[in-house]
């Protein structure tokens, strides 16, 4: 390499933990003396976290890594690493597939990223995809905001549901100590960041592997017990907390989130499918009438809360009648947000290998019709913010009307306001909403603070 500055890109596809797991790895390449540059072509390590939950994003990543393995033909001091789920599950394949490649890690090796690319640049080309204890996250990430930020709660996840590739590429729970999160979350308060999002893959299991019981013979470390224990951290205004499963949802939860201030009345709970066959045969662990209690409670505890979620339409043998089952939990519930996908079969997954596959004209159209009343009920939800005054923390500027600032209320919903990113970023302001869409929101800036308003 010559004396030119080293740089690196990394491109991030999928969920929220392999974001957080890209700020991991970008903080660690910063601390090798790495500069990071947006353009993969003038980067010395190029490396893709890769998604494997839809097929498409796992078609995106080859043709990606096409485009750098020709170039490393013409520059071989170029470093090519694929990380995160598609890595995992594929292995040495993909160095079959793509011999330019000089690094394959598995999600479970991110902090472990300098010590493997050393070995790289001993001139060995790597496969990091064997199960590890994760490594404490000594690393300390290159976040990509300044107000917000992602904190891994635990890893791994231990459900086995049928559709689901993320146990076998992101391997057994495993949580951190409740400690550690609060030390981090310490050091993000003291750094100015306003806003943390615990992050688990199933973030309600945690601390289901951490030694102790109460004298009432519960798990001593709970999602509910580490809200209480990093509530008061300086400096954090607002706590977040994704991805939620139905099944280990609890009323002590949904009782702390309405008691502590500062997490914020906004719930991700996915539910795949409204048919009690159709999630049966998902195994996920709960009928449609458990989910709808679990809302329900929400809403006695919280009546303003936003409720986003997940949903799978065409999953093998789903009926017609079944897939209205579907519809029927949307229209009753009123989702503030939901992310939708057709069945994708997913290699290692049990319903990959069933006979009863739907047509991808069937599962295209019930997208759609699900998608068209998915942003009906959204745009009905969004109407009570007209005219309310919201708290909105503001995170960035309007790329598309430099005039204007962007934030989000606590219920997360997207809000924008004429402003001056210089002077308000990482502040929370009173808005007055005068303009209602499905997802997002308009208002102008008020002088008042927020007088128990709900949100």
């Amino acid at each position: 390499m010559t004396d030119s500055p080293r740089r690196y890109h990394i491109t991030t596809f999928g969920c929220q933990m392999n974001k957080a797991d890209s700020e991991r790895m970008a903080g660690i390449l910063e601390d090798m003396g790495f500069q990071w540059t947006e353009t993969p072509e003038l980067a010395n390590v190029v490396l893709y976290n890769t998604c494997t939950i839809r097929d498409n994003a796992e078609q995106k990543v080859y043709s990606y890594l096409g485009r750098q393995a020709k170039r490393k033909h013409e520059q071989p001091d170029l470093t090519l690493i694929v990380a995160g789920c598609v890595a995992q599950q594929e292995g040495e394949s993909l160095l079959r597939r793509v011999p330019e490649l000089d690094l394959v890690m598995g999600p479970q090796h991110a902090n472990r990223l300098q010590d493997l690319l050393e070995q790289v640049f001993a001139g060995n080309q790597i496969v990091a995809t064997e199960p590890v204890h994760i490594f404490e996250d000594i690393t300390k990430p290159r976040r990509d905001s300044s107000v917000t930020a992602w904190v891994n709660v635990i890893y791994g996840c231990n459900e086995r549901c049928t559709y689901c590739v993320v146990p076998s590429v992101r391997g057994v729970e495993q949580s951190r100590t409740p400690e550690a999160i609060r030390a981090e979350m310490t050091e993000l308060g003291r750094k100015g960041f306003k806003e943390v999002t615990l992050l688990g893959q199933n973030i309600d299991a945690y601390g289901r592997d951490l030694p102790g019981v109460t004298a009432e013979g519960r798990h001593q470390h709970t999602l509910t017990d580490l809200l209480y224990f990093v509530h008061d951290v300086p400096g954090i205004e607002r706590i977040r907390f994704a991805t939620s499963h139905p099944r280990y949802f609890t009323e002590r939860l949904i009782r702390a989130c309405a008691e502590l201030p500062k997490v914020c009345e906004h719930f991700h709970i996915p539910f795949q499918s409204g048919d009690n066959d159709v999630l049966k045969a998902m195994a996920r662990g709960y009928t449609q009438e458990k989910y709808r209690r679990i809302i329900n409670l929400i809403r006695d505890y919280m009546p303003d809360a936003s409720i986003s979620a997940d949903a799978i339409v065409g999953f093998p043998g789903e009926t017609e009648a079944q897939f209205e089952n579907t519809l029927k939990l949307v229209e009753d519930v009123g989702f503030d947000q939901l992310n939708t996908a057709a069945y994708s079969p997913r290699p290692g997954t049990p319903a990959a290998l069933w006979e009863n596959q739907l047509s991808e004209e069937v599962k295209a159209d019930r997208l759609q019709r699900l998608n068209h009343l998915v942003a009906t009920k959204a745009a009905e939800r969004s109407q009570r913010y007209s005219g309310r005054i919201e708290e909105v923390l503001v995170e960035d500027q309007n790329h598309k009307d430099p005039t204007q600032v962007m934030g989000r209320t606590r219920g997360n919903r997207l809000t924008f306001f004429t402003g001056d990113i210089d002077q308000l970023k990482g502040k929370t302001i009173p808005v007055k909403i005068n303009i209602v869409r499905a997802f997002s929101l308009t208002g102008d800036r008020v002088d008042t603070p927020v007088a128990g308003a709900a949100c």
